[in-house]
């Protein structure tokens, strides 16, 4: 792997059904920053058995580059019950747990019960797509375990029967967005679904990072550095973000003004912020 692109920040999910075997790899040295593997939506219900025997072959791949995870059923079904055991039996043992349609932080918890032991507390996060959910978010987010949520669109906007156009889903996008910040956890974006477009996932990509979203998850590896490229940072981003911080810097942390436009302390806070993620990364 290239030097200088291993160090930026990579910022793409990408997830991969557990049945393809033949994509774990590529999967894994797409360029993502997490690669999961899928024991739920794309494996059918008299497969799943056999999607949790061969999923645990996603983990022994030799030296992955990125975080490796593993999407669960819910919780709230038999499937559910069945993957923690079979998960805790596991003996390569996946980063990172996926949960998905969350709507209780007793989610959470259960499976850090189930899954956590001595050496091993896996990083859990939620997958938050049903009305319910999102009239539980604080909630959700107090949950002592949680690493971090992502938006599922599919599910959401089946539930509330609108499209999955940006507009019909920009309320829930920003309620997620809310409650994750306020609760300081990362959040992540659903993929695009539109696969030969990559103008239409460039959009997207860069209004859920306006939004302020963490990074966007996606279902191809051609995506993946569509994604990345929106969310790291620029070179002019950068450059501007250490002349706010010289600014703040030269007037004592109080208002200045920048190019003709007034700064204070939450610009100051997010140029400072930018410049030491830029600085780790170089």
């Amino acid at each position: 792997m290239n030097t200088t692109t291993s160090r930026q920040p990579r910022r793409a999910w990408i997830i991969t059904p557990a049945l393809r075997a033949d994509r774990f790899d590529s999967a894994q040295r797409s360029g993502a920053a997490v690669a999961v593997v899928d024991i739920e939506d794309s494996v059918a219900p008299q497969d799943k058995e056999s999607a949790r025997t061969a999923s645990e072959a996603f983990f022994t791949l030799p030296d992955p580059p990125c975080t490796l995870g593993i999407r669960m059923n819910s919780l709230t079904t038999l499937d559910g019950m069945k993957d923690l055991i079979a998960l805790a039996a596991y003996t390569a043992r996946p980063d990172l747990i996926v949960v998905p349609k969350v709507e209780s932080p007793r989610d959470i918890e259960l499976v850090a019960a189930a899954l956590d032991d001595d050496g091993y507390t896996p990083d859990i996060w939620a997958r938050l797509e049903s009305p319910r959910a999102f009239d539980t978010l604080p909630q959700i987010m107090r949950a002592p375990r949680l690493g971090g949520v992502i938006f599922g669109s599919a599910d959401y906007a089946a539930s509330v029967r609108c499209g999955l156009g940006w507009d019909a889903l920009r309320y829930a996008r920003s309620a997620l967005i809310n409650a994750a910040t306020a609760a300081n956890i990362p959040a992540i974006d659903a993929p695009t679904w539109e696969l030969d477009d990559p103008g239409v996932l460039r959009r997207d990509a860069e209004r859920a990072k306006e939004l302020g979203f963490y990074g966007k998850g996606c279902v191809h590896p051609r995506h993946v550095k569509v994604i990345n490229d929106v969310f790291n940072p620029t070179a002019e981003e950068i450059a501007q973000a250490r002349t706010i911080v010289a600014a703040a810097d030269a007037s004592g942390g109080t208002v200045t003004t920048v190019d003709g436009q007034m700064r204070g302390t939450p610009f100051f806070n997010r140029a400072r912020a930018l410049v030491a993620e830029a600085d780790r990364a170089s």
